[in-house]
């Protein structure tokens, strides 16, 4: 029997515009209306049998951890629930114009976008090592950083179809190496339970990276927006992290890491974790029925649309990734605008 675990049942926020005859007015927290309908995570039993494999090639374990941590803490789902909400309020007011008298001190002009400007992100790098090969070099630890800030920074997107050329997007976030903190332990495989965590809780007012051998094949998971504040990160094997060292091809062009942060500022997989009617919540990326594995030709063909397969939100090889869309930019960005989740990085 198919196992569908509910996450929260939201979804259409319906963005209901008020009108001033003539005039445009700017949606507001009062004019975005909530219908509630059901929505689901769904297993990999639930796939399409295209991913039939999926449950032995699971790279990223961001949604098995989050669905556990909805189990356990019946307040994470009313959280999410208001992060999602603001968000997509923030998005719905991008470039709209506010009313003569109201907003940014008068009339004319646009509402104002407080997650414009660059982001700065300070990382914490914990090495988390029982043997030498996981105690990562610190060359290995700053290629990832690197990685990081091309890949949220990228500006030039020849290298991917002309179907989705016009919707690539420079995150315009900066990533900078704050610590290094290097921690001998017996534990050989860490798990996903968040036990590394506990042991070495995250680090307010930074990115937290647990760099800890996981085990079973898993590359990563991350913490979404809202979680509890000493487990918000993600956590990589060391194998997966960086692009020199001990990074292990096809996954050493530090391509795990761009997937889990994207999880960490509130991006879903890119096949909405379902059949074609799930929803990444974002409009420019194609809809999908399950992750696609390796380096696909293109056009790889699902929902009766071609797959955005070098997504970074797709579990296709690091070297076939290369591309964040206009919409999961404003997902991102939304939760560094005031109220927001992580308005604490820009304040």
């Amino acid at each position: 029997m198919k196992k569908l675990i509910l996450f929260f049942a939201i979804l259409a926020l319906a963005i209901v515009a008020c009108q001033d005859n003539s005039e445009e007015a700017t949606p507001t927290q009062e004019t975005l209306s909530v219908d509630m309908s059901d929505f689901y995570v769904y297993t990999d039993d639930d796939l399409s049998s295209r991913s039939a494999t999926a449950s032995n090639n699971d790279k990223c374990y961001s949604m098995k951890v989050l669905n556990k941590q909805l189990d356990e803490n019946p307040g994470l789902y009313k959280k999410m629930y208001n992060i999602e909400k603001h968000t997509r309020t923030v998005i719905s007011l991008k470039g709209k114009p506010t009313k003569p008298g109201g907003g940014n001190g008068g009339g004319g002009g646009t509402t104002p976008t407080p997650y414009d400007g660059t982001i700065n992100i300070p990382v914490y790098v914990y090495v988390i090592y029982s043997n030498a090969s996981q105690n990562i070099s610190d060359a290995q630890v700053n290629s990832q950083i690197s990685v990081l800030n091309a890949d949220f920074n990228d500006t030039n997107y020849n290298d991917v179809p002309a179907e989705f050329q016009s919707v690539g997007a420079d995150i315009d976030i900066n990533f900078t190496l704050a610590t290094i903190d290097r921690q001998a332990n017996s534990t050989t495989s860490w798990g996903t339970n968040n036990a590394v965590k506990s042991a070495y809780p995250a680090v307010p007012g930074h990115l937290t990276i647990w760099v800890a051998n996981i085990g079973g094949g898993i590359l990563g998971y991350a913490q979404f927006p809202g979680g509890n504040a000493s487990t918000d990160g993600v956590v990589i094997s060391p194998q997966y992290f960086g692009t020199t060292g001990t990074a292990q091809a096809p996954f050493d062009k530090g391509r795990t890491a761009t997937h889990e942060v994207g999880h960490w500022l509130n991006l879903r997989h890119i096949w909405g974790d379902g059949r074609c009617k799930q929803d990444d919540f974002v409009a420019d990326t194609p809809s999908s029925d399950g992750p696609n594995y390796g380096c696909p030709s293109y056009p790889t063909v699902n929902c009766r649309s071609n797959d955005m397969t070098m997504n970074y939100m797709d579990y296709t090889d690091d070297a076939c990734m290369n591309m964040f869309t206009l919409g999961q930019k404003d997902r991102m960005r939304a939760i560094f605008a005031s109220g927001g989740a992580r308005e604490n990085f820009v304040q």
